[in-house]
């Protein structure tokens, strides 16, 4: 049958919504309703008619001929310019408003003429284009959340993902895959039930309703990671990247085999020049040569040119007492580091309190020691200061001798009050480059014969260079400014710096750059 156009007014909408029953009349009828040119077609079937807020609703509703993401759309009377009726359920008609097979069937496309129903007559309501704006209609306050009015415009850009979807479907080299967030049969107003007190069979349904989506589609082939990274020539890059670094004098990683080398943490990374490391310049041909542990080479001096440099730096202001505290305060320094350092001197371990025997003689050397002990009985180190008796002494051991008094240091003059215990560690200032006719006397043969058999470490503070002089095998020697040529009696040799400026070196004829870098007291190995 003919479709007949009808112009679709407020008084025609008043007729069609007069009553309970003639609205009634309309549910599970299929319409198609034009809103126009910029809100299109809508088909679907009806679901509700509300003649307060004058508002009708379609369920499963098709825009443009594409189907909607949402379940339900509502219009209001003012949108509508025509509306067709396409089918009418007859009395008998057993058909739910829900089914999607016969709105499949009934929604052929947009602008399409549907043949005689079923039922009866088909209608078309259209409204005259010559109507006024209609005014806004406050919504239902029973209407669920699903069935708010919403907007046709924003049913436009949810069609166009639903047909691009359908598009990918239907196309061919392509696999199904489940669990698509994409997937058209799920809706925002579809709410997962709970599984408890459900059958296995109503379960299974729920499943598959949940994870048997087949919209998304991904490529049967696989990607070929091979044939692809064989088209990339890494040769030519890195000949490429090569290339610019010369131009540009930069430079980056570079390729593997081309990499530089590797730094350890306290090396440095930026050269400015090439280092130098003899810097130390003696005026003859040294008899020995030592080295310390960034390789810097110490060459030795004689005696004549040690005891020159120490006469010429008094001469410009450092005098014997300044000589003394420096020595002192290295030496002291060093043994404390031998004793044990932080892990022995600490007010947690007052019960392990070291000993020290201080071995003088009553020359420059034994003053070095006194001042050597008294910054070690400062320290709270237990410090036996053995002096023999005379009865002249030097200034310089006798003011010595007055500040040590003032701590808690012991001293003694006999052998016979030395510990007969070991003790942590001997400092030997017995020997003397002159006077050596100090090693005759039978003070002096009982001192060495005690250092000898206490069987402790021995530090040996500015050793003569003779093994001949040495009576007592020391495992440390502490050399003053610079190194004597001592021999394998000394032990392991030591560097301390006493404060002699570098034009002092120079005026006695030596080149001299300082070695020491952070510390005052570095050790010297030899070459």
């Amino acid at each position: 049958m003919q479709v007949v156009n009808i112009l679709f007014s407020s008084q025609l909408w008043a007729l069609l919504s007069s009553s309970t029953r003639m609205a009634t009349d309309w549910l599970g009828s299929i319409v198609s309703i034009n809103c126009g040119e910029s809100l299109g077609v809508y088909q679907g079937r009806v679901s509700a008619v509300d003649q307060v807020s004058q508002t009708i609703s379609l369920t499963r509703p098709f825009h443009n001929g594409v189907k909607c993401l949402v379940p339900e759309v509502t219009f209001r009377a003012g949108d509508i310019t025509e509306l067709k009726i396409l089918e009418i359920p007859g009395p008998g008609d057993s058909r739910q408003c829900g089914d999607s097979q016969q709105m499949d069937t009934a929604m052929p496309g947009v602008g399409c003429q549907v043949g005689p129903s079923q039922n009866g007559t088909g209608k078309v309501l259209k409204k005259p284009m010559s109507s006024s704006a209609p005014q806004n209609i406050p919504r239902r306050p029973d209407m669920k959340s699903q069935e708010l009015l919403i907007s046709p415009q924003q049913q436009c850009s949810k069609s166009y993902m639903d047909r691009h979807m359908e598009t990918l479907s239907q196309s061919k080299g392509f696999r199904r895959r489940h669990n698509s967030f994409l997937s058209s049969s799920r809706h925002p107003n579809q709410v997962t039930p709970k599984k408890s007190g459900l059958k296995n069979g109503q379960m299974k349904s729920k499943d598959d309703e949940c994870f048997g989506d087949d919209i998304d589609e991904i490529p049967d082939t696989d990607f070929d990671f091979e044939g692809n990274l064989a088209l990339f020539d890494k040769a030519a890059v890195f000949e490429e990247i090569a290339t610019h670094e010369r131009r540009s004098g930069t430079r980056s990683r570079g390729a593997p085999g081309d990499r530089p080398a590797r730094y350890r943490h306290d090396e440095n990374i930026l050269e400015a020049q090439p280092i130098v490391y003899r810097r130390i310049v003696v005026p003859h041909s040294p008899h020995k040569e030592f080295c310390t542990d960034s390789g810097l080479v110490v060459p030795s001096v004689s005696y004549e040119l040690h005891k020159k440099l120490l006469a010429v730096a008094e001469k410009h202001g450092l005098s014997l007492e300044r000589r003394l505290e420096m020595t002192g305060v290295c030496a002291s320094q060093m043994a404390l580091s031998l004793l044990g350092g932080p892990n022995r001197l600490n007010p947690k371990n007052v019960h392990q309190r070291p000993t020290v025997a201080l071995l003088c003689g009553p020359h420059v050397k034994g003053a070095q020691g006194i001042s050597c002990g008294r910054h070690l009985s400062n320290h709270d180190v237990h410090v036996i200061l053995f002096l023999p008796n005379f009865v002249k002494m030097l200034e310089s051991i006798t003011n010595e001798l007055n500040l040590f008094s003032k701590t808690q240091g012991q001293q003694v003059s006999s052998v016979k009050d030395l510990p007969d215990t070991p003790v942590d560690l001997v400092i030997n200032c017995l020997d003397c480059h002159e006077n050596a006719f100090l090693r005759d006397q039978p003070w002096y043969r009982a001192v060495v014969d005690w250092a000898n058999q206490n069987r402790a470490p021995v530090l040996s503070i500015d050793p003569p260079m003779s093994e001949a002089e040495l009576a007592i095998d020391a495992k440390w020697s502490l050399a003053l400014g610079l190194p004597l040529p001592l021999g394998e009696r000394a032990g392991r040799v030591y560097l301390c710096d006493i404060g002699i400026p570098q034009k002092v070196f120079q005026e006695v004829g030596i080149n001299y750059h300082s070695p020491f870098g952070c510390k005052f007291v570095i050790p010297l190995h030899s070459t």
